[in-house]
This record gives C-alpha cells, sequence and structure tokens, in this order.
C-alpha cells in the first residue's frame, strides 16, 4: 500500500504518551511528513507539532489522516468514529494500525465510497506468508528485545540504523509493528500475522543479505510478558538474530497492562541466548539500551556504568545519549561472522 504524506496525527483521546506512541514515533522519525494533530477533549499526549481541525488540515493540503494510537487489543473506539468519517467527508485518506479493519464499520466504508478517499489498514498484510524454515541464510541481523512492552525497542534499532549509515556501513531497519511500517514504508506487522507463519514473516522481513550487510530488526513485546511472549518468540527465531540488544525502562515495577513483575536483565539476556540458539546458535548479547527519559543526567550516566560494569557489554540512552558505542561492539561481530 502506498500511504501518501503529509499526515495528520490523529491522537483521539489517549490517556498517555504510551498509548500514543504510533503517532508521536511517526514525528519523531518523519517530522517532514507531519503536518498537525488531532486531539480530542482529556488528550493526555502531545506531539509537539500544531493542533488542527479537519478543515484545517484539508486547507494546509493534508493528504492522510494516520490514527496514532496503540491500545490494548487494537480497538477502535466508538467516539472516535465521527473524526474518521469527518477526515473521509473533506477528502482526506484515513490510515490505521488498528487490529479492526475500517470497512468493516458501516459508517467509514459509507464515507469512503462516498468521498473516494482511500482506507489503509496497516495491520493487515496482502502478502502470503510460508512457515519459517530456520535455515541459515547470509547476511547480519540484530534484534531488539525488551524486558517489556514500550521501552525503546523500535527507537533503538532505528537509532542503530542512522548511526551505522552515517558511518558507511550496510544497515536498514525492518519494521515489524505498524509504527515502524508507517516510518519505514515497508515491513509487516508480526502480531496480526497467524502464529504458524510468525517466524517466516520475519525471514521474508529480513531476506538473505550481502555478508557484511545489518538488519536492524524491530523487537516486539517481550519474552517474559505473558500477553505477547508468542510473538516475541516466533520473531526471534525468524530474526535467526546474530546480536540483540536489550532494552529497559528502568522506573517500571511491572510489565505494562498486567500484574507480572519484570524481569531481571540477565534473566533477558539468558532467555534471549537459550531461545535464539535454535536458529543462530551463534547469537550474542552485544548492548542494552535504557529510556533514562525519567531520570536526571548525573543518575542516567551513574546507572548505565553500572549496567556496562555489570553486564560487560555497553550501555546506553540511544536518544539522549547516542548508539555510537553499541556500533562498536556490532562491529566486533561483523569481523566475526
Amino acid at each position: 500500500m502506498v500511504i501518501d504524506p503529509p499526515y495528520l496525527i490523529f491522537l483521539g483521546d489517549v490517556p498517555d504518551a504510551l498509548a500514543a506512541k504510533t503517532g508521536l514515533g511517526i514525528v519523531d522519525w518523519r517530522p517532514e511528513w507531519c503536518i498537525g494533530q488531532l486531539r480530542l477533549e482529556g488528550c493526555q499526549a502531545e506531539a509537539g507539532i500544531p493542533d488542527l481541525s479537519i478543515e484545517a488540515a484539508a486547507a494546509a493540503g493534508v493528504k492522510t489522516m494516520v490514527v496514532g494510537a496503540a491500545n490494548a487489543g487494537g480497538v477502535l473506539p466508538a467516539h472516535w468514529i465521527a473524526s474518521i468519517v469527518a477526515a473521509l467527508d473533506a477528502g482526506i485518506s484515513v490510515a490505521t494500525g488498528l487490529h479492526v479493519r475500517l470497512s468493516s464499520i458501516p459508517e467509514i466504508r459509507d464515507a469512503a465510497a462516498k468521498s473516494g478517499a482511500k482506507l489503509h489498514d496497516v495491520r493487515f498484510s496482502d502478502h502470503r506468508f510460508d512457515t519459517g524454515k530456520g535455515t541459515k541464510r547470509p547476511g547480519l541481523r540484530c534484534l531488539t528485545v525488551g524486558t517489556d512492552c514500550s521501552v525503546g525497542k523500535k527507537y533503538t534499532a532505528l537509532a542503530l540504523e542512522r548511526e551505522m549509515r552515517a558511518r558507511g556501513m550496510k544497515a536498514d531497519f525492518r519494521a515489524t509493528g505498524q509504527t515502524g511500517v508507517f516510518i519505514s514504508g515497508r515491513g509487516a506487522a508480526i502480531d496480526a500475522v497467524a502464529a504458524d507463519f510468525i517466524s517466516g514473516a520475519v525471514e521474508w522481513i529480513a531476506p538473505a543479505a550481502e555478508p557484511d550487510h545489518w538488519d536492524l530488526v524491530e523487537g516486539q513485546g517481550s519474552l517474559f510478558h505473558p500477553s505477547f511472549a508468542g510473538v516475541s518468540l516466533g520473531l526471534l527465531h525468524g530474526a535467526q538474530a546474530d546480536a540483540f540488544v536489550v532494552c529497559h525502562e528502568p522506573t517500571r515495577t511491572t510489565m505494562r497492562g498486567v500484574k507480572h513483575k519484570l524481569p531481571s536483565i540477565q534473566e533477558v539476556i539468558d532467555m534471549t541466548i537459550a531461545c535464539g540458539k535454535l536458529t543462530n546458535p551463534a547469537i550474542t548479547c552485544t548492548g542494552i539500551a535504557v529510556n533514562t527519559q525519567k531520570l536526571g543526567e548525573a543518575e542516567a550516566h551513574a546507572m548505565l556504568e553500572a549496567m556496562a560494569k555489570e553486564y560487560g557489554v555497553p550501555a546506553t540512552d540511544p536518544i539522549r545519549f547516542g548508539v555510537k558505542a553499541l556500533v562498536d561492539r556490532l562491529r566486533t561481530v561483523s569481523a566475526t561472522a
């Protein structure tokens, strides 16, 4: 599918920034595509771009309104339908990464048919995936894994791609979620793929490549999350990762959306290696990426230094402090592969 920019980012009335991570991610990595945001009363997220009405967005040349919310179950709240219909009536196409098809809602389907505007359901791929084979394929792959959901796996992979390309390395971000697909223009939402085909879909997303080419594979969920561990495991096997970076948010005590305690970083390293060896016996941890947004700078530096010493790999906040040390470590994997 081709989703035409520029975008109006619809945030609805989401309760916090994490619930708007799709929209905020697009703004962070493709700001030139984002003209404005549309928020309903009570919205607790802010993308840092102008608030626009549907009418103002149409006048400004917006081509697509992107529903920028990400919620448990990928549902479309009924009270958002009016805004979507209004955008379609104004000739603006609508794109969403939710689990519900826009065309399954009669009011939306009828409005699109009347105006000729397009409906884009990014989570639903028209590609038929094979089952995973686990056969060793050329090229190098780094997977971001997490102690929880929404801890920076996508941002870490994108930051690695940017730094590696700046150094002249061959590297591509490989999207496995709806936000990543919006940002990169290619990929598949793994959590919408039938379970038997998850690893095969990842083999398609990150195919055979030149021996010195890195795929930076966007991780999903966590092997320890009771809701999403199945997706995380299939992704790990399909990625056939040579390297992985553990992503972590240090202020949480329980996993997002459930009452389970967060695993330790060491538990994530051990489990990822134990499970990842099925398709790549040489899998290794090459770094830790920590979202230190809620910490002061001195506190963040102290924590990262302690983590690097404890686990023997570089530790950084990819957005705050960059990923040079993580890329340096990946170069060592390239040299020994």
